[in-house]
C-alpha cells in the first residue's frame, strides 16, 4: 500500500490522510501516540504487509520535527512489527 504525501504541508494534513487511507477509527486524532497506537495495537492485524510512503519530502520541509517523529516511528514500528515494514520512498 501506498500513502502518498502529496500535497502534505501539515501535522493535521498527515494524520487526517492517515486516517482515511489506513482506516483508523472515527476517535483518531492529531497526535503521534495515537497514531503509533493505531498502527501496533487497534489496526494491527489490517495493516498491509508494506507501507510505503511516497513524496514526503515537501511535508518534511514544512514539518521537519514531524518528520523527525515519523522516522523514529518507522524505525520503531519495522522492529516491532517485522515483517511487515513502513518505509519512505
Amino acid at each position: 500500500m501506498t500513502l502518498d504525501l502529496t500535497g502534505i504541508h501539515s501535522k493535521a494534513a498527515f494524520h487526517e490522510l492517515a486516517k482515511i487511507e489506513l482506516q483508523f477509527p472515527d476517535w483518531y486524532g492529531v497526535s503521534w501516540d495515537a497514531f503509533w497506537d493505531c498502527v501496533i495495537a487497534v489496526v494491527r492485524q489490517d495493516m498491509p504487509d508494506r507501507l510505503t510512503i511516497t513524496n514526503w519530502d515537501t511535508f518534511a520541509q514544512a514539518c521537519p520535527r514531524d518528520m523527525q517523529i515519523l522516522r523514529q516511528i518507522i524505525d520503531d514500528y519495522n522492529t516491532e512489527m517485522a515483517p511487515k515494514r513502513m518505509e519512505l520512498a
